[in-house]
This record gives structure tokens, C-alpha cells and sequence, in this order.
């Protein structure tokens, strides 16, 4: 049973990474000869792309990415564990009401918003920048009430009532003890949010149309020249995009895991 178990994970590990196997190995490739055939050998061609590729400004939009998702992760993560506190563990007049609010708006598909998000960013200055691109994250509906369950589920009212005996300062209870408690929710929402606004692609369409600001998904789909597509090096641009999400997810997979089953076990 235990060889059969560890037969079908290995299958289906195998069908999960071909895709990426064959997106390197399309990424060696000359554009036309991919069209010949289903490429499962790596060629020599990989050179070239990465010349094709670091020819268009590459680094910058890189450099763009990287800005836009450090910055997205750093304001929804302070505002969604500053929602998720007030929420969960503080008694106002409309507590009820903000929560249902917050879990209808989850349910509203995020392009019926997007016309009157771009309109409110235009009238503000900040059009054609990467600024919408960050600012829509620090009213992430899904983080806040992530973290409102996870406070919930994690941080006793006895605590709180404990460093408030001690003198603590709420902004100190806040940042002290509950911050620190709720660190694999945290870390679990960062890389959710990282992931999506890494490959986030019709917002930055929207908005963006200096190549100054592109993002990686707006750069890879535009990479070719006027009257051809130059796959071989979008595959490349892919590779390299990819990266960082496979170093951030192996360093932090148990904390990932573990924010996500947390409260799923009751002892």
C-alpha cells in the first residue's frame, strides 16, 4: 500500500512539474522551431533569448515587480492584521456590520470595480504610475477576514487583558504580543498576496501604458518585435519570472502550512 501511495505521488509530482520542465526547455529553443514538434531536449538557442530578453529592459521591469510586490505585501499585511484585531477582538457600535461587509465585498468580482478604481486613480495624480498597482492591497477583502479568523482562533482574551493589567499601550499590545502570535498567518498571507501580485496582469494593463512602469506580466506579454512573437524568449522571461516565487515558497513551505491548517484541529 505504502509503494503504491508513494507511485501515484510520484505521478502526480511529474505532471505537475512537466509544464515547468517544458517551458525550459522551449526556453532554448529558436521561436519557429517550436512549432515543429512537442521540444522535451534542451537545444542551444538559450543565449540568444537571454540577449533578447536583457535588450528590453528587462532589470527595470524586473526591479518594477519586485517594488510593487514588496510594497503590496507590506500594506496588506499592517492594514488586514490591524482590521483582523479591531474585528476580533474589540466590541464597537457597526462591528457586525463591517464584518458582513467585508465578506460580501469578497464576493464581488474584482473587474466590476476596476472601471471606477482607474477613474479614482486618475483624478488623484497617480495614473500610469505603479501606485494603483500597490494601493488596491491595502483593501484586500480575503486578508482581512483571514486575519480577523486567524486573531480569532489564536490570540486569547486573556492575553490581552494581561498586558493591559501590565501597562502595555494597545499599539503595544498590537505590535508585541498579538503580531508576534499570529506570525504563521502572516507569513501565510504574504506569500498569497506576494503570488498575485507578482502575476497580477489586467490591473497593470489598465493603468500603465509607459514601458518605463511596466510589470513582468505586461513586459513578457508585449516581448517581440512589430510582426513577431518571440516565444522562445517569452519562455525564457517566464523562467526567470518564476524564480523568485520558487525560492520564497521552498524557504517558507512549513510556515505556509501551517497557516493554512491552523485552526483546522480543534484539541
Amino acid at each position: 500500500m505504502r509503494r503504491l501511495s508513494y507511485a501515484f505521488l510520484a505521478l502526480i509530482s511529474v505532471v505537475s512539474l512537466l509544464p515547468f520542465y517544458l517551458m525550459m526547455t522551449m526556453s532554448t529553443y529558436y521561436t519557429e522551431d517550436l512549432f515543429k514538434g512537442l521540444p522535451l531536449w534542451p537545444s542551444d538557442f538559450l543565449r540568444e533569448n537571454l540577449a533578447t530578453v536583457f535588450r528590453s529592459n528587462f532589470a527595470q521591469v524586473y526591479l518594477n515587480s519586485l517594488t510593487v510586490s514588496v510594497a503590496a505585501v507590506a500594506s496588506c499585511l499592517l492594514i488586514s492584521a490591524m482590521i483582523g484585531y479591531a474585528i476580533a477582538k474589540f466590541r464597537f457600535r457597526l462591528r457586525s456590520a463591517l464584518h458582513f461587509f467585508m465578506m460580501i465585498t469578497m464576493m464581488v468580482p474584482t473587474q466590476v470595480g476596476l472601471i471606477g478604481y482607474v477613474i479614482e486613480m486618475k483624478a488623484l495624480g497617480m495614473g500610469n504610475t505603479l501606485l494603483p498597482v500597490i494601493l488596491i492591497w491595502t483593501a484586500f477583502p480575503f486578508g482581512a477576514f483571514f486575519m480577523t479568523q486567524f486573531i480569532k482562533d489564536t490570540v486569547s482574551q486573556e492575553l490581552l487583558e494581561s498586558a493591559r493589567l501590565d501597562g502595555c499601550s494597545e499599539p503595544g499590545i498590537f505590535f508585541r504580543v498579538v503580531l508576534p502570535l499570529v506570525k504563521p498567518g502572516l507569513s501565510t498571507l504574504a506569500m498569497l498576496v506576494f503570488l498575485w501580485s507578482w502575476n497580477s496582469y489586467l490591473l497593470p494593463l489598465v493603468v500603465i501604458n509607459n514601458q518605463k512602469w511596466y510589470t513582468l506580466p505586461l513586459f513578457i506579454s508585449n516581448l517581440g518585435i512589430v510582426h513577431r512573437t518571440d516565444y522562445a524568449a517569452m519562455m525564457t522571461a517566464l523562467c526567470m519570472a518564476v524564480v523568485p516565487l520558487l525560492v520564497i515558497f521552498i524557504l517558507a513551505s512549513k510556515t505556509f502550512i501551517k497557516g493554512i491548517t491552523a485552526g483546522s484541529v480543534k484539541g
